[in-house]
């Protein structure tokens, strides 16, 4: 998920860099959903880890 947030994130620098506005906002708008998903399953999954026991590795 990481990859795809950074693909949508240099899409958008790019875009933006042409002046390509309406692409730019869309791609980094992609890339913000994208990365509140992942912290969201990232908290889901530690917050599970610790409640089972399991040090990370």
């Amino acid at each position: 998920m990481l990859y795809y947030i950074l693909v949508f994130f240099v899409l958008a620098m790019i875009a933006g860099f042409l002046g390509f506005a309406g692409i730019a906002g869309a791609a980094s708008g992609i890339a913000k959903i994208l990365f509140f998903i992942f912290l969201v399953g990232l908290l889901i999954s530690v917050i599970s880890n610790a409640l089972r026991g399991k040090s990370p590795q």
